[in-house]
């Protein structure tokens, strides 16, 4: 039985200036939640000074969505995961809007799912 869905998400070629402005990433997160119809219960936002990036994660009724960004490396990484069923959002075109990435990759998890002959044992063969 799926139990949910992650998305691992890497935008690199990003706007460094954009990628250390706050407002810019919660924008990014909030859109992510307007457009797939998810509630957030709390936040936790971290600036690192000087030149650093920012660190976002939100809970949600439906799980958590998370962002980290690396202006020295022109990078962003984003989890967001779902115990319901969602649309897909478009990563791709949205972050080369929002941040300037030039390159966007996702990876897509069915979470829960596990065949019998893949479960392991705590302490390994016995």
């Amino acid at each position: 039985m799926i139990v949910g869905t992650e998305w691992l998400i890497e935008a690199t070629g990003c706007d460094a200036a954009r990628l250390r402005d706050e407002t810019a990433i919660r924008g990014v997160l909030d859109a992510v939640i307007v457009d797939l119809g998810l509630k957030a219960v709390g936040s936790v936002w971290h600036t690192f000074p000087d030149a650093g990036g920012v660190t976002g994660m939100v809970a949600l009724t439906e799980s958590h969505l998370a962002c980290h960004t690396y202006p020295e490396h022109g990078t962003a990484t984003f989890n967001l995961y779902c115990c319901k069923t969602r649309p897909e959002w478009d990563w791709n075109s949205r972050l080369r809007d929002m941040l300037g990435a030039a390159n966007v990759s996702l990876t897509r998890i069915e979470r829960g799912e596990i065949e019998a002959s893949s479960t392991a044992t705590a302490g390994g063969d016995a």
